[in-house]
């Protein structure tokens, strides 16, 4: 696995460059490859490149989309997501519920999902009529953006405003966390449990499934992550050149130096946004994490100005390759904030 890592200012990735005002942006990314290639004595490509995979919710390609709408998903940008009504009806009828379900016991929840849509395709909001009563993470909370043009769309979305958090959960928003996954995702978030979770209910009821309690019982990285930026982990074998990393303890930070705490408004503070590269068979592929991980790491060391509310669960912009889009519609690349910036 190789890593791409970035870290950007706030008001280079907000909508009107104001993380204050407009503090939700939703972040994905693809891999591309040749249209054509030539093969011979003078082998190399030519041509445009297409798209064959995207990535915004971890996840997603895994546990959410069937294998019938792989290829047209990975292929398609966000903003033709609506326009897909067999990836809607989905997300809004999931597969994985019904596995548990025969496996662990565990009823599905009724659908249609509407917990999942808001998960995956509108973010945590009141503004769009759907059961978890929280206002998080949707572009329909930036007063800048036009509700009558909102469309569902699977984003990684994150609100860059969010209070740090003093005792982070590997569980996130579930975990009583509202500044980890689905609200961006950090290093130590543990998204498998996370997203089995919430396919079981735990979205809806706002109680964790005591069934899948002990999940996939990786709690946390092996390997500890370092206290400077990019702050992911050393690899864990001395064929790289070094030895191996610390271990990690529970929370998955490892046994490394906090680094200061970083003041100031929020346009000038800085997101980390990290690609990583996967080698397979279609290719390397780029996984984004809409991380906040400095704050995260500097939550020993700076206090919030206010405590970090509990969420409650009652009854692009192009970054290298990484799309990062503060519009909620992700309208095409004539738009100033989703066009390739080179």
């Amino acid at each position: 696995m190789n890593t791409i890592a970035l870290e950007v200012p706030y008001k280079d990735v907000a909508l009107g460059h104001d993380a204050g005002r407009n503090p939700v942006i939703g972040v994905w990314a693809s891999t591309e490859r040749p249209k054509v290639r030539i093969t011979g004595e003078n082998r190399g490509v030519t041509g445009e490149t297409v798209q064959v995979s995207r990535l915004g919710n971890p996840l997603v390609n895994e546990v959410v989309v069937p294998a019938g709408l792989k290829d047209t998903f990975n292929a398609s940008a966000p903003d033709r997501d609506a326009d897909n009504p067999a990836l809607v009806a989905r997300v809004n009828e999931p597969e994985v519920p019904k596995l548990i379900a025969q496996i662990y016991g565990v009823p599905a929840p009724a659908t249609p999902r509407a917990d999942l849509a808001e998960i995956y395709l509108t973010g945590l909001t009141t503004k769009a009529g759907g059961p978890i009563r929280a206002d998080l993470n949707s572009q329909l909370a930036n007063p800048d953006a036009d509700p009558d043009a909102f469309r569902p769309s699977e984003q990684l979305r994150l609100n860059l405003t969010t209070p740090v958090t003093a005792n982070p959960s590997r569980l996130g928003v579930l975990g009583g966390d509202p500044q980890g996954f689905p609200n961006g995702r950090r290093l130590t978030d543990d998204v498998v449990d996370i997203s089995l979770q919430a396919l079981a209910g735990a979205a809806q009821t706002g109680k964790l499934v005591d069934a899948l309690g002990t999940g996939d019982k990786v709690d946390a990285n092996d390997q500890g992550f370092t206290g400077t930026f990019p702050y992911l982990a050393l690899p864990n074998t001395a064929r790289t050149g070094g030895g191996a990393a610390p271990a990690a303890d529970q929370q998955g930070t490892g046994v490394v130096p906090q680094p200061a705490a970083r003041t100031g408004p929020p346009d000038q503070s800085l997101l980390t946004t990290a690609a990583a590269g996967l080698a397979g068979a279609a290719g390397a592929a780029l996984v984004v994490f809409g991380l906040l991980w400095r704050r995260r790491q500097r939550a020993a060391t700076a206090v919030p100005s206010s405590p970090a509310p509990v969420v409650p669960f009652a009854p692009g912009r192009v970054v290298g390759t990484a799309r990062v889009s503060d519009d909620p519609t992700l309208r095409p690349p004539s738009d100033p904030f989703t066009t390739n910036a080179g």
